[in-house]
């Protein structure tokens, strides 16, 4: 009988149940899925972590029990020991149901985000290089093109609702120049990629999301151009067709939700903050310090970097079962009293984009391109003020994201524009 120990960790075999059982757990669940939770999260964070602590029991779906990871200090510790806590769910998927609405977000698949080993290393390395390959002031010149596109298509309204008629198809325009991918399949990607993160019809989304990036991975693998998808085919780790699918599916739902969302809840702020409202016009306070607040406080993916122990764990006095999911939440850690002191400006120290072996290798990306969105539609409608009251604003349902389902705002019409902001 042995007992591994990494810095307050407990493997179990001779470890006194003194806290409970280490396989059974009894109470109920806070669930994550429902309206009210989306309503108000950190209404919700706060009473879990004055009844539990830093590990809180939920349930992601109806009859799938997780453990939500609220304390940053043990956020950090189980980020950085996936040999305690790896990403691999193979064991714990055997007992969920096909049509359960989370799995598509949570099922084992060949990329380095649930893979160990020398199978993470291998995607890692593809998917790294494929990202390094970006070329950002390529970038700037493609968002600011589309973006003067997509402002032209609404501004002598007077009106625009940021999250359908400007966040989503920038982001979604921008990660298909990136990928090298035609509209029409980018579309289909993107459409089953938002029913997965809504857990809503997921597992046909999951289906055609599959169908599309199999078929632009093939067509990438004929046509090849100077774009992710084929540096991904190129990669001297040699990757198959399945493969690169599984890589793109990764890089779309890290590439699409999580920024078109960054982008409307820092809007958000920046229009209903005095900080930050009075300040639009003089830039005396600028959109890297609104970005830096909403990644701490609100961030797009607010709970994920899911994690699988081998074995049963004690930490912070709790047990944890073998194979069942532990998962962090980035906004609840980001704001734990012991360490969200409130001074947020330039601190960069959230968990937004993960850290350890499954941090997101492409955060200089999502941030050049949340950053030019943002400046792009402030530069050409300054003057713009939220249509409604932010009270009645709508957050969407979902364990996953913290999502507006949209930011209708107004402002002075204004003419066309063109490059340049002439």
């Amino acid at each position: 009988m042995t007992t591994a120990r990494s810095d307050q960790f407990f493997a179990v075999d001779s470890v006194p149940l003194t806290h409970g059982s280490p396989v059974v757990t009894t109470g109920p669940r806070i669930p994550l899925y429902t309206e009210e939770f989306a309503a108000d999260p950190h209404k919700i964070y706060r009473e879990m972590r004055g009844r539990f602590g830093s590990l809180a029991p939920v349930e992601l779906a109806p009859g799938v029990p997780a453990t939500l990871v609220i304390g940053y200090h043990t956020a950090v510790r189980i980020l950085h020991d996936p040999e305690h806590f790896p990403a691999d769910p193979r064991v714990w998927q055997r007992d969920v149901p096909s049509d359960c609405p989370v799995l598509p977000m949570m099922e084992y698949r060949p990329n380095p985000l649930r893979t160990v080993g020398h199978d993470r290393l291998r995607y890692r390395s593809a998917a790294v290089a494929a990202v390094d390959g970006v070329d950002l002031h390529e970038m700037h010149t493609i968002i600011e093109k589309i973006s003067i596109s997509l402002i032209n298509s609404f501004c002598a309204d007077g009106y625009c609702d940021v999250v359908g008629q400007y966040a989503s198809p920038l982001i979604f325009a921008t990660l298909n120049a990136m990928l090298g991918c035609p509209p029409e399949l980018g579309h289909r990607a993107a459409q089953g990629l938002a029913a997965m993160f809504d857990t809503v019809d997921a597992a046909a989304g999951n289906a055609a999301q599959a169908d599309a990036l199999l078929e632009l991975a093939r067509l990438k693998r004929v046509h090849p151009g100077d774009d992710i998808t084929s540096r991904l085919v190129r990669h001297p780790v040699h990757l198959s067709d399945e493969e690169i699918r599984q890589q793109l599916a990764l890089l779309y739902g890290a590439g699409t939700e999580p920024p078109q969302n960054l982008i409307a809840n820092t809007l958000l702020l920046m229009l209903t903050d005095d900080r930050f409202a009075a300040h639009v016009l003089d830039g005396s306070l600028s959109t890297r310090d609104a970005l830096d607040e909403v990644l701490f406080n609100d961030p797009p993916l607010a709970n994920y970097c899911i994690s699988y122990p081998r074995q049963p764990m004690l930490i912070d006095g709790i047990w944890l079962p073998a194979h069942q999911p532990v998962m962090i939440s980035m906004s609840a850690c980001n704001n734990d009293p012991a360490i969200n002191t409130g001074a947020l400006a330039h601190n960069r120290s959230h968990l937004a984009f993960s850290i350890g072996p499954h941090s997101c290798p492409a955060r200089s990306v999502a941030l050049l391109i949340v950053q030019d969105a943002i400046d792009q539609l402030l530069d050409a409608i300054p003057e713009m003020r939220l249509a409604v009251e932010r009270a009645e604003l709508r957050w969407r349902p979902g364990p996953f994201h913290r999502a507006l389902v949209s930011l209708p705002v107004l402002f002075p019409a204004i003419p066309p524009i063109r490059s340049g902001g002439a």
